[in-house]
């Protein structure tokens, strides 16, 4: 799915106003965020898995004990790759890359000062050579959009994966 939500359809901006108390709410601690820097670098696409590989590795994601585990971990490989790739070939190379891990899903950021608009080549024509990047974070990502900032050009790109069972 193509969005331009700055969230995953189920998440929701925390609210004021909902009724809760400070002692009715759970207090847990932050969800484990990496970020590489990336501006002006050289061998940004291995670099960017690289960083993710040992994330993954310390999250337990890595060494997959399962099929599916490794699966998992190898689709997150391939969906940085192609986001890295992309602010390279059109916004004039990333700025950052962050992972966010929660329970259920990791979500891939990566910031770039590019004034385009990701978007899967319609209609996807598999023989071709090139513009296959955001079709597969399509089809292996629970969700995927583009946050602006409205202070600064360019656009974070994210993606979100579930998290292996």
């Amino acid at each position: 799915m193509s969005t331009t939500r700055p969230y995953a359809a189920g998440d929701r901006v925390p609210d004021a106003g909902d009724g809760e108390s400070e002692a009715d709410v759970e207090v847990r601690a932050p969800e484990p965020v990496r970020r590489l820097a990336l501006t002006g670098e050289s061998g940004i696409v291995p670099r960017a898995r690289d960083f993710t590989r040992q994330a993954l590795r310390d999250w337990g994601w890595l060494p997959g004990a399962t099929a599916d585990r490794r699966a998992a971990a190898e689709d997150v490989l391939l969906v940085v790759s192609e986001l890295v790739t992309n602010a390279c070939l059109h916004a004039g190379g990333p700025d950052e890359l962050r992972l966010v891990r929660s329970g259920k899903a990791l979500r891939l950021e990566v910031v770039d000062g590019g004034g385009g608009e990701p978007a899967p080549r319609s209609p996807h024509r598999a023989g071709r050579p090139g513009g296959h990047g955001m079709f597969i974070v399509q089809r292996l990502c629970l969700d995927w959009g583009v946050v602006r900032d409205g202070e600064r050009p360019g656009k974070t790109v994210w993606a979100e994966l579930a998290a292996p069972q």
